[in-house]
C-alpha cells in the first residue's frame, strides 16, 4: 500500500502538531507540538478539557495571590498543564507561549519564560523538551538571546520577514516560526488575487529564509507555520519542521499522492544573498520598510492579546463562582 502524504512528509521534515487539543495529536503521531493563546482558549471551551482548568483552580486556590496576579498565576499553571499532557503523547518538544503583552518588554518576557520553565521543571520536565514562544520583535529577540544563554530554548513566533529571521539567527535562538498563511493572506488581500504552489508569497518567504540559513550554516531551526492549504505544506517539504493543524494533517493522511522533497540543506546559487545587518537601527528600519511584516506582526500581537484577555475573563468567571 502506498504511503500517505503525511508519512512521506515525515521522511523529509519533522511534523509538529499545531493544536491545544492533545487528544487529536495521538492520531497523527507528530514529533513535537505547539500551542498559542488562541488554541489554549479554544481548548478550555471544550467539555473534554475543562477538567484541566478545574484541577488548576483547585491546586492554586490557596496561592495567596489576588486580582491580576492570581489570574496570571492560574494561566501560567494552565499552560504548563496542557504542555505536560501533550508531552505524554509526543516524543519531542512542546512550545508554550509567553503573554503577548510582553512583546515589547524584554525583562518581562525573560521573567515569564523563567517562571514557565520553573513550573515545567517542578513537574519533572527537562528544559530540552520545552520551547518558550516569544514574538519576533526587537525586544522579544533580545529576551530570547539572553534566555538561550541560560539554557532556555526559544521559539520565535509571529515572524514574517528575512529581517526578523536574520536577527534571530544572530541571537542563536533555537527555532523560528515564519507564518506562511498570514503572509499569503496579506498579499491575497493587497493584490486581490490568489496564489498557488511556489508563487505563494508565504512559501517564497520561508524558502528564502531556509536557504539564507543553510548558506551560512546557521543552527537555528526553521519551522513553517500557519498554513491555509495543502499546497503550501507540499511546497515546503524538506523544511526543518512544519507545524500543521489537525485538519490539514488529516488531509495529508488521507492522500496517497506522491510528495517530493522541495527544500534541501544546500542552498542554490541564486539564494546566496548578502548578509543582513542585524543591529537595532537596521532591524527597526528594515521591518518598518516591510509593510506586510509590520502589519502582520502588530495584528498578531493584538490577536493573541485578545485571546489571552478572553482566557483571563473566563478564569475570573470561574474564580467568582
Amino acid at each position: 500500500m502506498k504511503k500517505s502524504q503525511l508519512e512521506q512528509l515525515k521522511e523529509y521534515t519533522k511534523v509538529v502538531a499545531d493544536t491545544g487539543d492533545f487528544k487529536l495529536i495521538t492520531e497523527f503521531k507528530p514529533q513535537d507540538a505547539t500551542t498559542n493563546p488562541s488554541l489554549i482558549y479554544e481548548a478550555t471551551q471544550k467539555e473534554q478539557y475543562k477538567y484541566l482548568l478545574e484541577e488548576v483552580l483547585v491546586d492554586r486556590r490557596h496561592s495567596g495571590l489576588q486580582g491580576a496576579a492570581q489570574v496570571a498565576d492560574i494561566i501560567d499553571h494552565l499552560l504548563v498543564k496542557f504542555g505536560c499532557e501533550i508531552l505524554r503523547i509526543v516524543p519531542g518538544r512542546v512550545s508554550t507561549e509567553t503573554d503577548a503583552r510582553l512583546s515589547f518588554d524584554r525583562d518581562g518576557a525573560i521573567d515569564k519564560a523563567r517562571k514557565l520553565i520553573n513550573l515545567y521543571e517542578k513537574q519533572g520536565i527537562t528544559r530540552d523538551r520545552v520551547l518558550i514562544k516569544i514574538a519576533s520583535t526587537w525586544e522579544g529577540i533580545a529576551a530570547a538571546e539572553k534566555l538561550q544563554k541560560e539554557g532556555i530554548k526559544c521559539n520565535m513566533t509571529l515572524l514574517f520577514s528575512l529581517t526578523q529571521a536574520a536577527r534571530c539567527a544572530a541571537a542563536q535562538v533555537q527555532l523560528i516560526s515564519p507564518f506562511v498563511g498570514r503572509i499569503y493572506d496579506w498579499f491575497k488581500a493587497e493584490n486581490k488575487r490568489d496564489y498557488q504552489g511556489a508563487e505563494d508569497p508565504g512559501v517564497q518567504s520561508v524558502t528564502e529564509i531556509y536557504h539564507y540559513y543553510k548558506a551560512r550554516d546557521y543552527k537555528t531551526e526553521v519551522m513553517g507555520a500557519s498554513f491555509r492549504n495543502l499546497g503550501q505544506i507540499i511546497e515546503l517539504s524538506g523544511c526543518d519542521l512544519l507545524t500543521i493543524s489537525p485538519g490539514l494533517m488529516k488531509q495529508l493522511s488521507a492522500s496517497r499522492e506522491p510528495l517530493e522533497r522541495k527544500l534541501f540543506p544546500h542552498a542554490p546559487a541564486d539564494h546566496q544573498e548578502a548578509n543582513i545587518k542585524t543591529d537595532e537601527k537596521h532591524f527597526r528600519y528594515a521591518l518598518n520598510d516591510n509593510a506586510m511584516a509590520t502589519e502582520k506582526l502588530a495584528e498578531g500581537i493584538r490577536k493573541f492579546t485578545t485571546d489571552t484577555l478572553k482566557l483571563e475573563q473566563y478564569i475570573i468567571s470561574k474564580i467568582g463562582r
